[in-house]
């Protein structure tokens, strides 16, 4: 079998030429960059995606008749979160040099720098790679950053097998392109790491059609994939990366002496869907096979040549990988995959069931030193008032040179600390107006997530960074107004649909339906273990009160012990919600408490 690539016949979308004439990536893009502009065309601005980077415009600063302020966000591209020392610094100066004076922790483990120029685009990209990091691939269709839990625990070899495989994954899939090199380092070649034989081995062996003989790309061919990729790899019970949303999810599987077997495989989950388009949906991962070790390269180039080869290339709102599992089911799926590898697939082994962790805290590595790990309000890392994360975190990785793993709740963990040195460093982040007893931490913060969204995001349909805190403060006094005011519920928010903070798995889901709107999304459970669902559109903000109260009363009411709220919206179902809500009378109940809500010291507020 010969691998193929989209029939012409087919009209695929535009983006498909587009990527067919970039010359691998290259234009126009790099002639673009040449010119005295302050932004791209969007073809140029598609091929610049590959490169890690979005051209965007800060809408606060629209004014009628004048060119769009145009910006430039960067995205990071770290398997398993890991950023060194000398690249956070490095992070740290440019966004102060060239960016908006904050960097962000994504969803996926990865910073973003905001607020970019055209013109300081080359110097900021070329100093990333000069310090140990990179963006290429970080955006663009192909596979993204590899995530991995961010715990440092060296005792526990699971773990570390993770981070092993996280990082040869995403050299197995890294674009070979030299465009990325040509462009930012002049031609010059820097990689900071050389990656393993056995990857670059299994990039090259041929596999019954995976890769193409001709060309800069053997895994992609000239053009990449039908959209974006997405990988993890884990441990048996660790869901800190939302296991069930990825295109590729690997399970460690180890024996009694935590020696490495292989790796359980779930395939096709993905967050993205459209407003009143049913086609597309929110979609958890399927299991699909055991694979051992030897053989794990080859499987995963079998999974993305399934995926590049018959994925949707004509409607892009069609290309993810779930939507090829929901069309063809897991068995065709499968057996696909299997022509692609070579031989049957294995069945899955069995699995414990998966808890969410966040590692905040204090904890041992295991090898005598510690971690800690910072909860940092929607990944914002910057100094506003007395709080300042910012400044903390810059004292501390300079005093100590400590590496930081990122979170995919988009918080920080330092690790590698001398346990001579636990009490200054608490010292120092006490100082700077920051908590670091997870216990004392607001629980609503604590779990909570939302996407950067307006002014820059240009798919923003409403706010979600900036309106997070004070719907948490609202949702906090509805807690203590009925008497819950200990309630753990997982709350997230988007911007849009397209679901970056995974909303979709949340308990109580906030998606931007119009300009001042939201839909309500419930059923997700603090496990991130089921998929949430609508439970109405257009839900005024202003109104938030009047359509959550009512439910969280029902919830207090009829619970079962130890039942968490999105179980409860599960197991009693929407219809018996609403029936409540029809004859709730809000003034039946005493307000006891005010919103404030103890422990928001950590957090940095807009």
């Amino acid at each position: 079998m010969v691998a193929s690539q989209p029939a012409k016949a087919s009209k695929p979308s535009k983006l498909e030429g587009i990527k067919e004439d970039s010359n691998f990536l290259r234009e126009p893009l790099a002639s673009e960059l040449l010119e005295d502009t302050t932004h791209f065309s969007q073809d140029a601005v598609q091929i610049l995606k590959f490169h890690g980077s979005y051209q965007q415009d800060n809408r606060d600063n629209r004014q009628k008749g004048q060119e769009k302020d145009y910006q430039f966000m960067l995205r990071t591209r770290n398997p398993g979160g890991l950023i060194p020392p000398e690249l956070y610094l490095t992070l740290d100066d440019l966004s102060h040099e060239y960016g908006n004076q904050t960097l962000r922790v994504t969803t996926r483990q990865g910073f973003q720098l905001h607020g970019i120029l055209k013109k300081n685009l080359k110097e900021t990209i070329s100093r990333i790679v000069r310090n140990l990091g990179s963006t290429l691939g970080a955006c663009g269709d192909l596979n993204r950053n590899v995530m991995a839990p961010p715990a440092p625990f060296k005792d526990r070899p699971e773990y570390q097998y993770a981070w092993q495989y996280a990082d040869n994954i995403a050299d197995l899939l890294r674009p070979q392109t030299e465009a990325y090199y040509e462009i930012w380092l002049d031609g010059e070649k820097f990689l900071s790491v050389e990656e393993a034989p056995e990857v670059q081995a299994a990039r090259e062996r041929n596999g019954n059609g995976t890769i193409f003989h001709e060309g800069e790309e053997p895994i992609y061919g000239k053009y990449y994939m039908p959209r974006k990729f997405k990988c993890c790899v884990t441990v048996p019970g660790d869901n800190s990366l939302d296991v069930y949303t990825h295109d590729v999810s690997l399970i460690v599987i180890t024996d009694e002496q935590g020696e490495l077997q292989g790796f359980n495989v779930l395939v096709g989950g993905g967050m993205g869907r459209t407003h009143n388009k049913e086609e597309t949906f929110a979609r958890m991962s399927d299991p699909l096979c055991y694979v051992d070790k030897g053989d794990v390269y080859d499987l995963i180039k079998a999974i993305v040549a399934t995926q590049r080869d018959y994925g949707d290339r004509v409607q892009r709102r069609h290309a993810r990988m779930k939507y090829l599992l929901h069309d063809w089911g897991v068995e065709k799926f499968r057996t696909q995959v299997e022509e692609y590898f070579g031989k049957p697939l294995p069945a899955s082994k069995p699995l414990p069931p998966f808890e969410y962790k966040d590692f905040l805290g204090w904890h041992e590595q295991g090898d005598g030193k510690l971690f800690f790990g910072l909860s940092v309000e929607n990944g914002r890392v910057k100094d506003e008032g007395e709080f300042r994360l910012k400044t903390a975190l810059r004292k501390i990785i300079e005093q100590y040179q400590l590496p930081l793993r990122l979170t995919a709740n988009h918080d920080v963990i330092l690790y590698e600390i001398n346990p001579e040195d636990q009490s200054a460093i608490e010292q120092m982040l006490t100082e700077h107006g920051l908590i670091t007893d997870p216990n004392n931490l607001d629980q609503l913060l604590r779990y909570s997530m939302a996407c950067p969204a307006l002014p820059t995001c240009g798919l923003a349909i409403t706010e979600s960074e900036r309106a997070l805190p004070g719907v948490l403060d609202r949702i906090r006094a509805l807690l203590n107004k009925l008497g819950m005011s200990d309630q753990e519920i997982v709350v997230r928010m988007t911007g849009c649909p397209n679901g970056c903070a995974r909303p979709y798995m949340a308990e109580l889901g906030f998606v931007g339906d119009t300009p001042s709107t939201y839909q309500l999304w419930l059923g997700g459970t603090p496990n991130q273990t089921e998929l949430a669902r609508p439970y109405m559109d257009r839900m005024p903000a202003d109104d938030l009160e009047s359509h959550i109260e009512p439910i969280f009363a029902f919830y207090k009411q009829k619970r079962q012990q130890a039942e968490s709220f999105g179980e409860f919206c599960n197991r009693v179902g929407f219809e018996a919600i609403r029936e409540y809500g029809e004859t709730y009378d809000p003034n039946q109940v005493k307000g006891t408490a005010t919103a404030g809500g103890k422990g928001r010291r950590h957090r940095i507020s807009i």
